[in-house]
């Protein structure tokens, strides 16, 4: 986001130089940084939390293979049988969590649009020579629609261009879910728990 333009008095100080466009910018320039910091704080964590649940997993992997291992001899045989089935518990848990954190990659994906799209808007409105322009207009839309991976988003992008409410366009956003994972979940019968769409 291009800020060498944004010199000049403030809402708090105004003076003849104060301009509303400005202050629109400044506050668009706040937002990205704000959800850049909070993208990069977060980042760090969950790449820690997900590397230590597959090390935790290989554990408990280990675990198992050793308990396998032991003799099957009748002192041990109930021992032995509950310990593999509670390392196959816990390494069923321990996949469920890790596709959640893989599904971290699709929330940090759609804050970059969001950045992405704040930036251009926050652009296009600091240059007076596109601003007024509707092909400019149309030509950021585009490319921020662009941008979008999920035909969801693209959606939802198109339903608040035609004027609808945000309420509207999540709704339409929901539907459009729903249905994919309707049938997806027909799908799911003949495909393995290892075929995780990543974002």
């Amino acid at each position: 986001m291009s800020l060498e333009n944004l010199s000049g008095s403030t809402a708090r100080h105004p003076d003849l130089d104060w301009s509303q466009i400005r202050e629109t910018i400044l506050m668009l320039a706040l937002s990205v940084a704000q959800i850049e910091m909070a993208m990069r704080d977060s980042d760090g964590s969950v790449e820690v939390l997900s590397n230590s649940f597959t090390s935790m997993m290989g554990q408990v992997k280990m675990i198992e293979r050793t308990a396998a291992s032991l003799p099957e001899v009748e002192t041990v045989a109930d021992a032995k049988a509950a310990i593999i089935n509670n390392c196959t518990t816990v390494s069923e848990m321990m996949r469920s969590t890790i596709v959640a954190f893989q599904f971290y990659d699709k929330l940090t994906q759609r804050l970059g649009h969001v950045n992405g799209s704040m930036s251009a808007l926050a652009d296009l409105i600091a240059d007076q020579r596109r601003l007024y322009n509707p092909y400019e207009w149309m030509g950021m839309q585009e490319k921020i629609k662009s941008r979008y991976t999920m035909e969801e988003e693209r959606i939802m992008f198109d339903a608040i261009m035609q004027g609808k409410t945000v309420k509207q366009a999540l709704a339409l956003y929901v539907q459009a879910m729903e249905k994919k994972q309707r049938a997806a979940s027909v799908s799911s019968d003949s495909s393995s728990d290892e075929d995780i769409e990543l974002f």
